[in-house]
Formats: structure tokens, sequence, C-alpha cells
């Protein structure tokens, strides 16, 4: 898979997206923390060059992290981002700091957090409130005699006898079917969107759909000069 564009749509499974979205808080928070503190250091310290050495270090972990998150959607909502840096060709640094890929790594790992927190809310509510629905009638002779369900100091509702647990069993089956379309819905937009951020930009890929080809794209390096030099055999 490389994009959407030739052929292959985002498709995650189950669990695999589940997992993911739920990940997506700490990790985020980790990122986010990682990043604003390292770039505030840097550039605080810039002056008296320690911030050089600070900021090198960003850039390198940021890129890492971004390489990673690849590796994770791939593996987790089965889609597959290309590499989408330029060739350090001699300039390695100089590079790195031009290359947008750069940057969009570092914007991935800041905004990380905020839609980690939406997701996690998200899932968390869904898969909680279906789950305990769901299981209302077996668990609900356990619960205590004056047992209710608070918000805000009000009770939802009152169940007084087992019969009663059955229509929110049902619901629960309607909200489980809910929280199971939302997961497949958000891990499908989740890929897309680390595919736009973390993979090769539109401009490249409309300028390779130019050409016509049997072989593969080697997505990680720059328009080339000639046709045959970003061309490699495929192996099914």
């Amino acid at each position: 898979m490389t994009t959407e564009r030739d052929g292959t749509r985002p498709n995650p499974p189950l669990l695999g997206a589940l997992l993911y979205l739920v990940m997506n808080l700490p990790i985020g928070i980790a990122s986010f923390v990682f990043v604003v503190t390292m770039l505030s250091v840097g550039v605080g310290t810039v002056i008296v060059w320690v911030g050089l050495a600070v900021l090198a270090i960003a850039v390198l972990v940021w890129r890492g992290f971004a390489q990673a998150e690849r590796a994770r959607v791939h593996v987790m909502l089965g889609t597959y981002i290309a590499v989408p840096y330029r060739p350090d060709e001699g300039r390695r640094w100089t590079t790195r700091i031009k290359d947008p890929a750069t940057w969009k790594d570092m914007a991935y790992c800041v905004l990380l957090l905020p839609i980690g927190i939406a997701e996690f809310t998200l899932m968390v509510t869904f898969w909680a409130t279906s789950l305990w629905l769901v299981t209302l009638p077996v668990c609900w002779t356990w619960l205590p005699a004056d047992w209710r369900p608070v918000m805000w100091d009000e009770p939802l509702f009152s169940i007084d006898s087992w019969p009663e647990t059955l229509p929110w069993a049902a619901l629960g089956v309607l909200v489980l079917a809910m929280a199971i379309a939302l997961t497949k819905a958000l891990g499908t937009l989740h890929a897309r969107y680390a595919r736009s951020m973390l993979g090769p930009s539109r401009r490249h890929i409309s300028k390779l759909e130019q050409l016509s080809t049997a072989g593969a794209i080697d997505w990680s390096t720059e328009w080339p000069a000639t046709v045959e030099s970003i061309y490699r055999p495929v192996t099914r």
C-alpha cells in the first residue's frame, strides 16, 4: 500500500483501531511535552550555543518518533505510510532543516495530544457505556438495593427488578454497534490524517502519477532527473 490515489483505502481492524486510539492519549502527552520542552530550552539557550545541540537532538528525536508512528500505523491500522524525507546529499543538517517533512513531523507530535484526548474520550465513553449496559442483566443481582446510576447528583434511571434491565441491555447493544462503527471510522480518519502528515506530499505524488510503470516507486528520493532512477523491481 502507498497512497489512496493508487487504489488503496485505509481499512483498520477493529481491535487494532481501538488499541491505537486509546494509546494516542499517553503517547500524545509524551510527544507534546517533549517537543514543547526541547524547543523552549533550545531557543532560550541558543545564544550560548548549547541551544543548537538541544534543537539538533529534538529534530532527531521527533523524526525518530515519526518513523515509529509510521510503523505503529502500519501494524495497528493496516495502513502503510511511505517515508517522505529528502536525501541528505552530503549536507545532512541543512537538508533536514529545509525539508518540510521535518516540520510536519513536529506538528504531528504536537497535535497528537489534542487529537488523542478527543479519541480517548470517545472510545472510553462509548465502549464503557455499551459494555456496562449489555452486562447489566448479569451484574444487576450483585448491585446494592438502593443502587442508582447518577450524573450531576441526579439519578439517570431506576431499576427495581431483573426484567427492567432488559430494555437497557437492548440499548447497550445499540450503543455497542455505534461504538464499533465509531472505532472503525476514527481509525480510518486517523490513518488518512497520519498519511497526509507523515507521508509524501500530494505535489510529490502528483508528479509521480504522471509516469507509468509496472515497478514500485521509491518515495524517499527527490524528483529525479531520469525516469529510470526512481523505479525498483517489485518482488511479490
